[in-house]
């Protein structure tokens, strides 16, 4: 799905590993007295966590929180969840950035610092916090930008070791600047798949700002069990008044409250102002249980400003705030959708554009050895071997673009690679290698490099069934930069309505900037000022994943993790828009249930495991 506002998820168990996580535990980040970047404003910072591979000690980006404008001293509200895993030393490392653009290049940002610690660490320290300097240390300057960039980036295989340095860098990065510091918490999630919906409003707030009234925002925390507080949702700012009406907005009731009713929860009342120096207006508690009441005389708050209320004998307080409604409802899985009948419908593109060289050529993109299978096939075989398993027929949709078609030599960009035009699916993986190696032999490649044909294509199925009962991934494979880039941002803004994700690999060594604008990951695409409702989109460049060892199997799968990692949230993104409930899981037919053991009791139950 598309990520809540508050969480930065990615599952990070690896099948090959064949370890079961101990638990999730949800890792909250602040941090006090970066660096300060801005001529004019304080810095706009954003911090990026990464996880080690155990066995090549890569580095990889695991996720990112929002950017906070104009404050050194940010907290967090987006979460990263990962497994936990006793017995293992899990490396951590969190790199921290003045955000200068919407451009997701972080190259194209000023490095604050970056800070290494393991998960254990974070889990065993007092309280289950940790905090640690954060320091520049070793870093180079980026070929393009000219900007500091961390010397082990994503995917550089350098360990933590090899990063000590010595000397001024090593305690506070740049000589006579401190970096400051970054505080890690770390809570266990409860099993509570609950989700609460919820709207505030205020009257009568404290006026704040001299020429006008207050720019009131909510900011909600958690207790933790030492006393602190961990901040866990921010509502939006309403301009100029001092009687707002919020937004309803939706929280895990584990973010909320880690599924214990009667923890505390605590509100603050801010009046926004542009520099980041936000003015408090006051706070109130509360608890789940309380709030669970829903709209009533006991959720009338008054906010009430500790200073001024020692300050002035005939202080009353800053202002009410008022719960106008409250909703639960347990949270849908996709696993849920699966268990209750919901097909995935996998269907590949495959670019035929001549830019990937000859293919009777060795130095070809397309180049058939008999020795190994092209990154074509790689990418392929990979995502396929896992999505296959969730269509039960097992026959995919297998299109070419790009190419001159025989016999008039006209171009297409939405081919079937079995020549079928009123069926272009192949039975199974081997089915559609084996169209692709075919349509080699008898197609011209050519170009231009087009999508939008086939995401049009793979549209007009997923239009056609919109009940829940099936969702359809389109895998593109291209090699090269895209020529219809605003008719492709159109077709992906149209599909984002739809039960569809698109998957892109890039294989090759082309820039795939535009690629990486079709991933939404940082700025949802738009076209013709219409917003796309979904981050459907997810792109991996194939060189990130070639295995300098040449074991082909680890970094293929890789990629299809990568890959496949947001299909899950996606199909659930959707299904909650269209507000389409998992359907029950099929009954086992009772002929199908093993029979009682001779002498046990006629009326015991018979229980199926699923």
């Amino acid at each position: 799905m598309e990520q809540p506002e508050d969480m930065a998820s990615l599952s990070e168990f690896d099948s090959l590993a064949g370890s079961i996580p101990a638990t999730k535990v949800e890792i909250t980040v602040s941090c006090r007295n970066l660096l300060d970047k801005d001529m004019f404003s304080k810095s706009d910072p954003l911090c990026v966590m990464y996880t080690q591979g155990m066995e090549n000690k890569q580095w990889r980006e695991f996720g990112r929180t929002e950017v906070i404008d104009n404050t050194l001293n940010p907290d967090f509200v987006r979460k990263f969840i990962v497994d936990y895993f006793f017995e293992e030393k899990q490396n951590l490392r969190f790199d921290l950035y003045d955000v200068d653009s919407k451009s997701p290049d972080l190259s194209k940002h000023d490095f604050l610092g970056q800070a290494f610690c393991t998960l254990g660490e974070i889990v065993g320290s007092s309280g289950s916090r940790l905090e640690k300097p954060l320091t520049i240390g070793a870093f180079s300057l980026n070929s393009r930008t000219g900007k500091p960039m961390p010397a082990v980036s994503n995917g550089s295989g350098l360990s933590m070791e090899s990063l000590r340095v010595t000397g001024p860098e090593a305690s506070g990065g740049v000589p006579g600047k401190k970096c400051g510091s970054i505080i890690l918490s770390a809570e266990e999630l409860s099993n509570c798949r609950d989700v609460a919906t919820m709207q505030f409003c205020a009257n009568k707030l404290d006026k704040k700002d001299f020429f006008g009234k207050s720019d009131p925002f909510l900011v909600f925390y958690r207790s933790n069990e030492d006393g602190t507080f961990t901040i866990c949702h921010k509502t939006e700012v309403m301009k100029n008044t001092l009687n707002p009406v919020w937004q309803t907005f939706s929280i895990p009731v584990r973010a909320l409250c880690n599924g214990d009713y009667d923890r505390t929860i605590k509100v603050e009342v801010y009046d926004w102002d542009r520099d980041g120096s936000h003015d408090f207006i006051g706070e109130f508690t509360t608890s789940y249980r309380e709030l669970a009441r829903g709209q009533s005389q006991f959720n009338i708050y008054e906010v009430i400003n500790p200073k001024k209320k020692m300050k002035k004998k005939k202080y009353v307080n800053s202002g009410t705030v008022t719960l106008l409604s409250f909703a639960v409802e347990s949270e849908c899985t996709f696993l849920d959708y699966i268990k209750g009948g919901t097909q995935i419908n996998f269907t590949v593109a495959i670019d035929f554009t001549a830019s990937n060289g000859n293919p009777s050529q060795s130095t070809s993109l397309h180049y058939m050895s008999p020795y190994q299978l092209n990154a074509y096939a790689l990418a392929l075989t990979a995502v396929g071997e896992i999505i296959q398993h969730y269509d039960s027929d097992k026959m995919f949709p297998a299109l070419g673009f790009g190419a001159k078609l025989p016999p008039d030599g006209r171009v297409s960009h939405e081919f079937p690679l079995n020549g079928n035009q009123e069926n272009p699916s192949c039975c199974g993986i081997d089915g559609i290698l084996e169209a692709y190696h075919s349509s080699l032999r008898t197609v011209q490649l050519y170009g231009p490099t087009n999508f939008a044909p086939v995401v049009t294509h793979v549209a007009r199925n997923a239009a056609a069934v919109q009940d829940g009962s099936q969702y359809s991934v389109l895998l593109i494979i291209t090699d090269g930069v895209i020529s219809d880039m605003a008719q492709t941002k159109e077709a992906i803004v149209n599909a984002a309505k739809l039960p569809m994700s698109i998957i892109i690999v890039g294989v090759g060594q082309a820039e795939f900037d535009a690629m990486v604008e079709l991933d939404g990951d940082d700025v949802r695409i738009s076209s013709r000022g219409k917003l796309a409702e979904r981050d459907i989109v997810q792109f991996v460049p194939f060189r990130d994943y070639v295995d300098r060892t040449g074991n082909h199997v680890l970094s293929m799968a890789r990629l299809a993790r990568d890959v496949l990692a947001e299909i899950p949230d996606q199909l659930v993104s959707y299904m909650k828009a269209q507000g389409i409930r998992p359907r029950p899981p099929p009954t086992v037919p009772v002929s199908s249930l093993p029979q009682s053991p001779a002498g046990s009791p006629s009326g015991s139950p018979l229980h199926t495991h699923i």
